[in-house]
């Protein structure tokens, strides 16, 4: 079976956008580091992001259980079909790689790849927030990513290094094949009623720390 790559990278730095008054969205300026730019050629990853990357929101984004937010490419032809309204570009859910061949239903939390020089770990899901739909102007984008359950997830860097499009992402190790982006996805919304399943993802030790501590009702 061909391994899962980088189809391509997009990193960006937080900055103020402001729209015009009156939209159907949430907020007319906001600061954000939603708006990606792709980047051709190495791109140095260090342990809590890629370089000209980072964060507005550091409470709810970034830190070391989410240095790197990955989004399958497989996703965009459904969305080309679903929004016609605009051209979704390759980064367009904020993601710093955008990788062919994996999903939510196959990745998996604490699956390790390497990715050229460096190592990740699969973290946690991505929960999507108000900016995706800010930024595309489509007000229930963000509801419509969580129940598509098309939302990506986070790495943790554990090794650091250069990372390129192109380079595959060989699979390491597989510790907790049981959890996959998508059944995690779907415990974390379910949480209130199956509170056995909850538990049960929330003893992973390798999921992210905020994860554990949302499931278990801290």
């Amino acid at each position: 079976m061909e391994a899962p790559y980088i189809f391509s990278i997009q990193v960006g730095r937080p900055k103020i956008v402001t729209i015009e008054a009156g939209s159907l969205i949430s907020k007319n300026s906001w600061l954000t580091g939603f708006f990606k730019e792709p980047v051709e050629g190495r791109i140095w990853l260090g342990k809590s992001n890629l370089s000209d990357d980072g964060q507005a929101d550091l409470k709810h984004h970034g830190g070391a259980d989410k240095a790197v937010l990955g989004y399958s490419a497989d996703h965009y032809t459904a969305w080309h079909n679903e929004i016609v309204s605009v051209k979704l570009p390759y980064g367009a859910f904020g993601e710093n790689f955008t990788v062919k061949g994996l999903t939510e239903e196959s990745a998996c939390i604490g699956d390790m790849y390497a990715i050229g020089d460096s190592q990740l770990q699969v973290s946690q899901p991505r929960q999507p927030c108000w900016k995706i739909s800010n930024r595309w102007r489509i007000q229930d984008l963000a509801e419509r990513v969580k129940l598509s359950g098309r939302t990506g997830w986070y790495f943790r860097v554990i090794h650091e290094g250069f990372v390129e499009r192109g380079l595959p992402l060989i699979l390491l190790d597989r510790p907790f094949p049981q959890w996959t982006i998508a059944c995690a996805n779907k415990i974390m919304h379910s949480r209130h009623e199956d509170k056995n399943a909850a538990a049960e993802l929330a003893s992973c030790h390798l999921l992210s720390t905020n994860w554990r501590a949302t499931l278990s009702g801290n």
